[in-house]
């Protein structure tokens, strides 16, 4: 099996700490691994480093190459531009050997925590054999733990095996508002979208060409003619690989995935996975606090005070600070778009 990870984001959610240079991926927002160490760590030994591949952007690359040593150089892509999900990766599958791409290919995103490591290859081993059985298109669903409004759904059908709990995929469900997502929960007929996928290579290749023609011909243009990859990547359909393919096909299977995943989607949901002390408080780097409870306290450089606050996120790094309620550190974004409108690059 050859493993595809996506490392092209930019993180906007983990602003100040993540940057345009140092975006969410590259971070160790737990531990000391970043969250693309982790994500290729949790991947051995079942998927050897020289069957990784890494789809990132060229200002990323090099740090991706000096995070991932084991890796082979060449197998780190270096998108020209970003084309969003289905251009990179089509590409990235297409760049394979032809041996490497006939078999199952898995695509992970870089930036999402798993708690439970090996719970995690056992779904991927048995989602991987699936594949090769039946050349199934397969994504992992996460089995949902709350009502949640920021992920979207899978709806799930008949059973195609009992044993391994592998289901037919009947739809995928735009995020929901928040009854929808009560509904669906309490159904027990939906996962999580969590934008993990396996496949032969060429069967995805040539379901591609199906639904998205224009995009293939590039990746042929660029197969034939590598030397003009920024100027044909330029003209690739930006399109995401769930509504320009997944959402079209009728046979896409699932295993649901319960090993303690995350997207980390925003400094409340990183506060939701680490461990606080006596007082509620998570504190990363130099922390001081007085008769304050249940906030999220990360000094990259320097050092954060608080006395008497609750419920937020403090957040310093050498030329800024951020402070917010935790429940509203979805908004950050928001600040990032107002920095980039008013052309303050130096603080993205």
């Amino acid at each position: 099996m050859q493993a595809l990870i996506l490392a092209g984001g930019s993180g906007t959610r983990f602003w100040p700490l993540s940057r345009r240079q140092r975006p969410k991926q590259l971070l160790a927002l737990e531990g000391d691994r970043s969250l693309l160490q982790q994500t290729f760590d949790r991947l051995q030994p079942q998927v050897p480093a020289t069957s990784v591949w890494v789809c990132t952007t060229r200002l990323l690359a090099d740090q991706v190459r000096q995070q991932l040593p084991e890796v082979p150089a060449e197998q780190v892509l270096e998108e020209p531009e970003g084309r969003n999900t289905a251009a990179a990766i089509g590409w990235a599958v297409r760049s394979m050997p032809r041996a490497a791409r006939n078999g199952v290919v898995a695509v992970l995103p870089a930036d999402h925590r798993v708690s439970d490591a090996e719970g995690f290859r056992q779904r991927l081993q048995q989602a991987e054999e699936a594949v090769e059985s039946q050349d199934l298109v397969m994504t992992l669903g996460i089995e949902p733990q709350r009502p949640e409004t920021g992920y979207g759904y899978l709806e799930l059908g008949e059973v195609l095996d009992q044993q391994s709990g592998l289901r037919k995929v009947v739809r995928f469900r735009e995020k929901p508002d928040l009854e929808t997502a009560r509904r669906f929960v309490d159904s027990g007929r939906f996962l999580w979208n969590g934008g993990i996928f396996l496949f032969r290579g060429s069967t995805f290749l040539s379901l591609l060409a199906a639904h998205l023609p224009k995009l293939v011909e590039g990746l042929e243009e660029i197969a034939a003619e590598p030397n003009r990859l920024a100027e044909i990547y330029s003209r690739l359909p930006a399109t995401s690989i769930d509504f320009g393919l997944m959402e079209k096909l009728e046979d896409i299977a699932t295993l649901p995935l319960d090993c303690g995943w995350s997207d980390l989607g925003s400094w409340q949901a990183l506060a939701e996975v680490l461990t606080a002390d006596s007082q509620g408080n998570i504190c990363r780097g130099d922390v001081f606090s007085e008769q304050a409870s249940d906030n999220l306290l990360v000094a990259d450089s320097g050092t954060i005070a608080i006395v008497g606050l609750e419920g937020l996120v403090v957040v310093r790094t050498g030329d800024t600070v951020l402070v917010a309620p935790k429940e509203r550190s979805q908004e950050v974004r928001e600040i990032v778009s107002q920095l980039r409108a008013a052309g303050r690059n130096e603080l993205l």
